[in-house]
């Protein structure tokens, strides 16, 4: 190999390793700024979604010859006077458990301590030794917990504000939706203009159905668990249900992140283990209830991105956003895999996300029929 050759090959292999390591920059600096800004950016996403989500009202009400200032502020206080209503609601079943919250917590914190205390004894531990170690640690935990309390709120009253903002962002989105489209339409090639127009349909047709279809979802189940719970003899059915079922705007992890409150009731403060496993029994239910009845038929199948990335997805968004990234990312997902797909070069991409590629792999009741028609020809033979 001559020279030049080995001069272009290594001058390629430089010009590689400067475009990767601007690449990762760019990723660093962007999820940095993400975090940075993030109390500023997430009530904005917020409004976006929401903003498709309340869309087909404000055009109904604009087709009704209402001018589009007042169709949009009908729309948004109708909404918000639901939502009131809800939250309203909520907190009437909520507040008689609120009221004995301390001396639920004092039971709880006995029969933790009782139960661990009897593992101990199994253990050659003293049972009173044990039990009186862990009611220290806990006092002594609730003493510094002020600060913590106090961190949480600062939390809580700054995110409140952020969100006080939402029906605002909503409003512009709604007002100048069109000059939104008018802007895009404006700076993509005429060749693709078309495509544009196919790309803002299909992400309105994926918010609106995906947001509007978990807040469905969300109050049938307050309904359900609250049922449920009811059923099975727990204390504060609706107050458990309500707080169970709002766990479920988390994919994948709802159900069960809702369900162990319940349980760690049932363990903790009821010390009941039978039950305990009652509880475990109805989530068991609720979860295949919500996963192949609910949210198919409700949220539907448009989202179309693969759980692989769904998972992950949460993750990583819960470290740069907290609970907030966790309940935007998989509608963002679907929009990033909408964009793709339609761009020759990141078509690769849409493909990865999305769901196409393992459809012979997948459970279906199609395949489960076909797969007991087999046996029963098999023992025929």
């Amino acid at each position: 190999m001559s020279p030049t050759e080995h001069q272009a090959k290594a001058e390629k292999r430089i010009f590689l390793a400067q475009k990767m390591t601007y690449i990762l920059l760019a990723i660093i600096l962007f999820l940095y700024g993400l975090i940075a800004v993030r109390n500023f950016l997430y009530p904005i996403a917020f409004g976006f979604l929401l903003a498709y989500l309340l869309l087909p009202i404000a055009c109904w009400l604009e087709q009704k010859g209402l001018p589009r200032i007042l169709a949009n502020f009908v729309t948004i206080i109708g909404v918000l006077g639901l939502l009131v209503s809800g939250i309203l609601f909520a907190y009437s079943k909520l507040v008689p458990m609120a009221g004995e919250l301390p001396a639920l917590v004092d039971a709880a914190i006995k029969n933790l301590s009782d139960m661990i205390a009897r593992i101990g004894e199994y253990l050659g531990f003293e049972k009173e030794t044990t039990q009186k170690l862990i009611q220290d640690q806990v006092s002594d935990f609730l003493e510094k917990g002020g600060e913590y309390i106090s961190d949480i709120f600062g939390a809580t009253a700054s995110t409140a504000v952020a969100f006080g903002l939402l029906p605002v962002y909503i409003f512009l989105f709604l007002y100048y939706r069109t000059k939104f489209a008018y802007f895009l339409l404006k700076i993509v090639p005429p060749t693709r203009k078309k495509e544009l127009v196919v790309i803002l349909r299909e992400i309105s047709k994926v918010s609106a159905r995906y947001m509007g279809g978990v807040i469905i979802v969300v109050f049938i189940l307050s309904f359900i668990n609250s049922m449920g719970l009811w059923i099975i003899g727990i204390k504060y059915p609706i107050a458990l249900g309500i707080i169970s079922a709002f766990f479920n705007f988390i994919p994948y992890f709802g159900t069960l992140l809702g369900g162990a409150i319940p349980l760690l009731f049932a363990i903790l403060v009821e010390n009941d283990p039978a039950l305990a496993f009652r509880v475990v029994l109805l989530f068991i239910v609720i979860q295949f209830t919500e996963n192949n009845i609910l949210t198919p038929n409700i949220v539907g199948s448009n989202v179309k991105v693969n759980p692989f990335f769904i998972i992950t997805g949460l993750v990583g968004a819960s470290l740069i956003w907290g609970i907030p990234g966790m309940l935007l990312i998989v509608p963002f997902l679907a929009i990033t895999r909408i964009i793709f797909s339609h761009i020759d070069s990141l078509r690769p991409f849409a493909f990865l996300l999305g769901e196409e590629g393992t459809a012979k792999h997948s459970i279906t009741l199609k395949k489960i029929k076909q797969l007991f028609s087999k046996r029963k020809k098999k023992t025929g033979q």
